[in-house]
């Protein structure tokens, strides 16, 4: 089963992944998506279990993947298709649909840019209220 790596990319970064693709460096498989906002609103957590349900399973009908997932036909019907219409899963020739990856989800989140080396170090948790801190109780 071929990995897939399911995260953010910006169309410049699929634009320089395209050249080195068609020179015939392997890529990998990918699924991006160009913002965060967009990868939860396509991959939602039902959505998810669909993907999980699929995985390794080879073509399965909308009826077998409701039934894996225990779910509505109808609305995995409608998951099913709007995991089609963004490439997440694909149509095998018999009609039914796959998802001929292993997910390896990363690149969720944005790079974290830290203004200041204050931002790497530990804050203390204020004590829960009515109770003193260890400090103030050696006072």
């Amino acid at each position: 089963m071929n990995p897939v790596t399911i995260g953010l990319a910006s169309v410049d970064e699929t634009r320089q992944r395209m050249p080195r693709a068609f020179e015939g460096t392997a890529q990998g498989a990918f699924i991006s998506f160009p913002t965060i906002d967009l990868l939860w609103k396509v991959l939602t957590a039902k959505r998810w279990d669909i993907l999980r349900a699929m995985t390794g399973a080879g073509p399965l009908s909308i009826r077998e993947v409701a039934r894996r997932v225990g779910r509505d036909v109808k609305t995995v019907h409608g998951d099913g298709h709007a995991l089609l219409k963004a490439g997440v899963l694909e149509r095998a020739e018999d009609g039914r649909i796959i998802f001929p990856y292993e997910p390896r989800p990363c690149g969720f989140l944005p790079p974290v840019r830290l203004t200041n080396s204050r931002d790497l170090t530990p804050q203390p948790s204020p004590p829960p209220a009515g109770t003193t801190s260890p400090a103030a109780s050696r006072r």
